[in-house]
């Protein structure tokens, strides 16, 4: 069996998990490609079979086009060309798509290609992109225009971001273009976006639930210095861990705790920028973004309670990581978020409920030596190895029908 990945990006989470999926799939025996446009070198080693779409000039035209002309996903014709001449010559067995948004594909060529193909395809859907005319998430603002048509978008400014709103086309463009695949399987990391799907134009294709996974041989309970070379021997520290802290992630509502919690609480959060940390109250712990993963775990296992306020989610895997070294989980009802969450390993809260989310840290602030056993073992259900092999039987049953 040969597997044929693409993603946007070949790092984050996203990239972490297609590379996951490879790997399981090699270690089957069987052959895995992953592709992802281009990006700007972080040093990473990528394996033999990795192909790198478009180039730099590509990617940028793409982007400067489509944020002058609002068509996102028109562009790059000759990186689509040569990812198709690429797939042929691979002649794969099955294609899985990850995140196709970030100015790197021409989404009316590929999708042409599948339709005519006969290649069954998988696509992982990390947010609601595929279905909406521009936003990956819209929970934050209550739009669900997307069920019928989008148009006069509130958030035509975000990510992909473009000088003017231009949704009422998009949405009929991706509509056009992401329905009518033969032998589609879209494959969702929690239930809450697998009830999106079923609302949307997509609603026709099989769905299933995969979650996300993570390496429970480096997430697990760790003992380190962290409270000692901080400072905090004494602290209840609430942390919370984001690529990008912004209001989406839950920010100001950790600048509003660290505001009102009493002196015994400390506030720990990783993944900050130097422009965010400028902007932080004193009493806010920032740690920039690390890729050590041990690190990561050290810091998950000195905390009391990991802090989830997020706005726009679909199965953090954050969550996973906090749980695996046996902290408590603190989150909104956001997205599929509480998905990994039960009563014994931490507490959902209403959404946007920031009086609950504060309540709930007083409350629980002791609770992490109690529940400790139960946050690890809860945590079992989501080894990365376990869960990516999910991905395997499903290729394999695709293929038995076809």
């Amino acid at each position: 069996m040969t597997v044929f990945e693409i993603n946007s990006v070949p790092y984050g989470s996203t990239g972490r998990i297609m590379f996951q999926i490879a790997n399981t799939v090699k270690a089957t025996g069987s052959v895995a490609y992953t592709s992802a446009s281009f990006t700007k070198s972080r040093g990473e080693h990528f394996p033999e079979t990795y192909y790198r779409i478009g180039g730099a000039i590509g990617k940028t035209e793409h982007i400067i086009l489509a944020k002058l002309t609002g068509r996102h996903g028109c562009y790059s014709h000759f990186a689509t060309y040569k990812l198709i001449k690429k797939i042929k010559q691979v002649k794969p067995d099955v294609i899985h798509l990850h995140n196709i948004h970030g100015w790197y594909l021409n989404w009316k060529m590929l999708f042409d290609y599948l339709k005519k193909a006969n290649i069954p395809v998988i696509w992982t859907l990390h947010d609601c992109w595929a279905f909406t005319g521009h936003c990956p998430h819209f929970m934050a603002i209550g739009c669900d225009k997307w069920k019928s048509g989008c148009y006069e978008c509130d958030l035509y400014k975000s990510y992909p971001g473009c000088f003017f709103d231009d949704s009422r086309f998009q949405y009929r463009y991706k509509k056009e273009c992401f329905t009518g695949v033969p032998n589609l399987t879209i494959v969702t990391p929690s239930q809450w976006l697998t009830d999106l799907v079923k609302q949307s134009y997509l609603k026709n294709y099989n769905t299933v639930v995969i979650n996300n996974g993570i390496d429970l041989t480096k997430f697990k309970p760790r003992i380190s210095n962290f409270r000692e070379k901080n400072g905090l021997e004494n602290k209840i520290i609430l942390l919370g861990v984001a690529f990008d802290w912004t209001s989406k992630k839950g920010l100001d509502d950790f600048k509003k705790l660290a505001d009102e919690l009493p002196e015994e609480y400390a506030i720990v959060l990783v993944g900050v920028s130097e422009v965010v940390e400028k902007k932080l109250p004193e009493r806010i712990i920032s740690i920039a973004c690390t890729q050590n993963q041990e690190e990561l775990a050290e810091i998950y296992s000195a905390a009391d309670l990991f802090v989830n306020p997020t706005l726009e989610d679909n199965f953090p895997t954050v969550n996973l990581e906090a749980l695996a070294c046996g902290t408590p989980v603190i989150t909104y009802q956001t997205g599929g978020s509480p998905e990994s969450i039960t009563e014994s390993t931490g507490k959902v809260v209403p959404y946007k409920d920031y009086k609950a989310l504060k309540n709930a840290v007083i409350e629980m602030r002791n609770a992490k030596a109690s529940i400790l056993g139960a946050c690890i073992e809860r945590a079992q259900l989501y080894e990365c190895k376990d869960t990516y092999c999910k991905y395997i039987e499903l290729y394999k049953s695709i293929l038995e029908k076809k």
